[in-house]
């Protein structure tokens, strides 16, 4: 280390001196001109004399700085020699980073999904339907809507759905004649149970139902229950006699002598429920659409029903007129 500092210092110092010699020799030629001393030493030769001097100082200079510059081109050799190992650890960095990216990518990839999957997993444990269907039938007590008059259309769409039985409270049906093709195919296609209830055509109740149709009405548009109620009873009878004789004793009909609170038709777990108003029919009245007996509202119905059904007495549709009139009230 000694050595090579104290080589390096006489470099440092011989390269001072060149270039000091180079300037001074410049300045001294330049006077030496002015004032004709180059003439008088050297007559006619003394500039390329000292043209020749400078220019062997420049090359001693030169000839000093020669390792140096050969240092550089080993530098530039060396540079060039890694250049190639450079580039290629640089293309397997970038290679081995797009790598882990796509690797990490894959990876959240995967873990989103096992998360959605794992989310769905759990909503798919939670019946949301039927969460909702509870939450009404305690708030609401099973009531679904409110429809401004009985809905046919509604009330066929639960008999074409049918699985289980079909129950009738009614003083009358009004509407029996639109209702019979859909009755013979729930009791001969789907092989349903269809239970109905109609007032006792000469209960008391028929006459008060009377008053109670007239009290706003014109008397002319006035209805009279008993012989409404007989025109139903002849119409299931016919209904009957257009069954097979398998299908007879799926259809049941009894008559009541009560004073009836409500009208009802019921389908497997379906309520369509209205009231007996003054001056206006039970169809044509507001209807209360119930889902669920056990419901609320569907187990007061249903109640209703059983004690209507347990107070009334079987007509043989056979000879119905016959099997009415032995009914003793």
């Amino acid at each position: 280390m000694g050595l090579a500092g104290t080589g390096g210092e006489f470099r440092h110092w011989v390269e001072r001196a060149a270039l000091a010699l180079m300037a001074t020799s410049g300045v001294v030629v330049l006077l030496a001109d002015l004032f004709g001393w180059l003439d008088a030493l050297a007559p006619g030769g003394a500039l390329p004399k000292v043209t020749l001097l400078i220019l062997s100082t420049v090359t001693v200079f030169l000839l000093l700085e020669l390792d140096r510059l050969k240092k550089l081109d080993t530098v530039q050799q060396t540079m060039d020699a890694l250049g190639p190992e450079v580039n290629e650890k640089v293309t397997t960095l970038e290679t081995n980073v797009g790598t882990k990216f796509t690797a990490l990518e894959t990876s959240v990839a995967a873990q989103i999904t096992a998360l959605t999957v794992n989310v769905e997993a759990h909503l798919s444990k939670l019946d949301i339907d039927a969460i909702a269907q509870r939450l009404k039938r305690q708030h609401y007590g099973g009531v679904v809507g409110v429809h401004s008059r009985f809905p046919e259309d509604v009330f066929t769409g639960f008999l074409e759905r049918a699985g289980e039985e079909l129950v009738i409270l009614q003083t009358w049906i009004p509407n029996l004649h639109h209702l019979r093709s859909a009755l013979r195919k729930v009791l001969v296609d789907q092989q349903v149970s269809v239970r109905i209830l109609l007032l006792h055509p000469s209960s008391p109740v028929a006459g008060l139902r009377d008053e109670a149709l007239r009290a706003v009405r014109d008397p002319a548009l006035a209805v009279n229950v008993k012989a409404s109620v007989e025109s139903c009873l002849a119409g299931l009878a016919q209904l009957n006699g257009d069954l097979p004789a398998e299908s007879r004793a799926r259809l049941q009909v009894r008559v009541y002598n009560s004073l009836p609170s409500i009208a009802v038709f019921k389908v497997d777990q379906h309520f369509l429920v209205s009231s007996f108003l003054h001056g206006q029919l039970a169809i044509d009245s507001t209807q209360i659409e119930i889902d669920g007996g056990d419901t609320v509202m569907g187990e007061e119905v249903q109640q209703e029903l059983r004690t209507l059904w347990s107070i009334g007495k079987d007509v043989d549709l056979l000879d119905w007129r016959t099997s009415v009139a032995s009914i003793s009230l």
